[in-house]
C-alpha cells in the first residue's frame, strides 16, 4: 500500500458521523401547535349582524316576559281588595297564630284605624246611610250634612277603635280575625259569628269573652253623643254602639271568612301568587 493511500485510509476513520433526519413526530408541525380558534368567537366574526339580531331578540323577549309579570302583579294587588281596601289584617286560613309584639299591636293599630283604605270607605257607607234615613234630624240632607255625619262616624271609630287597641294590649288580647281551619259553609259560619263575641288571650288558644272590643264600642257611642245636637242620651248611644258592633262586627267577619271563595269565582290569585 502506498503512503498516499495508507494516509487516506486513516482520515476516513476519523470523520464525523452524518447528521441523521430529524423525526417528523418529534416536533410536530406549526399547524398542529397552533391552539384551536373558539367557535362562539369566530361564528361572531364571521357573521356579527347574526349576533346583534339574536341579542336584539333574547332583550325583547325579556322585555315582553317584565311587562307581562308586571300586569299579572298589578292585577293580583287589584284584586286583593278584601285585605287591601275593605277588611284590613286578618289571618288567613292555614296560618299560625303567634302573639303580637308591642310593636306590631301599634302597627296594626294604624292600618285598622287610619292607613287603610277600607277604614274611611266604612266610614262613607255608615254617613250614607245616616243619610238616607235622616239621622239626626237636625242635619240638613245636603253634602253639608253629609260632612257632619261622616265626620260624626270617624270621630266614633276612632275614639272606639283607640280603647279597644289599649284594652286588648292591656289584657293582652288578639285584636285579629283569624280564618276558620275547618271547611263546610255552617261551621265557618258559626266561627265567623262567634268570633264576634269571644277572641284569644296570650296563649292564642283560649277564648275569652271581647271585653276591650265592646267597651270601646260603647266609650265611642258614649263620646259622639257631645257633639251630636240635642236631644241626645249618652248611655242609649253607647247602647246603640255596642249593638251596631254585634251586627255589624259578624258581618264583617263573615265577610272575612269567606272572601277567599268570592275571589275564587272571580278568578283571582292570592298574594303568593297561587289560586285560591
Amino acid at each position: 500500500m502506498t503512503a498516499a493511500a495508507w494516509a487516506q485510509d486513516q482520515g476516513s476513520s476519523e470523520l464525523p458521523p452524518a447528521p441523521q433526519p430529524q423525526d417528523s413526530q418529534t416536533k410536530p408541525p406549526d399547524s398542529q401547535t397552533r391552539p384551536p380558534a373558539e367557535p362562539e368567537k369566530k361564528q361572531a366574526e364571521e357573521n356579527p349582524a347574526q349576533e346583534a339580531a339574536e341579542q336584539a331578540r333574547k332583550m325583547t323577549v325579556e322585555a315582553a316576559e317584565a311587562t307581562m309579570h308586571m300586569g299579572e302583579a298589578a292585577m293580583v294587588h287589584a284584586r286583593d281588595w278584601e285585605a287591601s281596601w275593605l277588611t284590613g289584617v286578618f289571618v288567613e286560613r292555614g296560618h299560625t297564630m303567634m302573639p303580637l309584639t308591642l310593636d306590631e299591636r301599634r302597627e296594626l293599630y294604624m292600618q285598622q284605624t287610619l292607613a287603610t283604605p277600607g277604614a274611611y270607605l266604612k266610614r262613607v257607607f255608615a254617613a250614607g246611610i245616616d243619610q238616607a234615613r235622616g239621622v239626626p234630624s237636625q242635619w240638613d240632607d245636603g253634602w253639608g250634612g253629609f260632612s257632619e255625619r261622616f265626620a260624626s262616624r270617624e270621630g266614633q271609630f276612632i275614639t272606639a277603635n283607640s280603647v279597644a287597641a289599649a284594652g286588648n294590649a292591656l289584657l293582652q288580647y288578639e285584636p285579629r280575625y283569624d280564618q276558620c281551619q275547618c271547611s263546610g259553609f255552617w261551621p265557618r259560619a258559626r266561627h265567623a259569628i262567634l268570633r264576634n263575641f269571644v277572641t284569644y288571650n296570650h296563649s292564642e288558644q283560649e277564648l275569652r269573652p271581647q271585653l276591650a272590643l265592646y267597651t270601646g264600642a260603647f266609650v265611642g257611642g258614649v263620646i259622639s253623643s257631645y257633639w251630636k245636637p240635642p236631644p241626645r242620651n249618652a248611655l242609649s248611644q253607647g247602647g246603640y254602639a255596642m249593638l251596631g258592633q254585634a251586627g255589624y262586627g259578624a258581618l264583617l267577619n263573615f265577610f272575612i271568612e269567606f272572601a277567599g271563595d268570592i275571589n275564587h269565582k272571580i278568578g283571582a290569585k292570592r298574594r303568593d301568587g297561587q289560586r285560591y
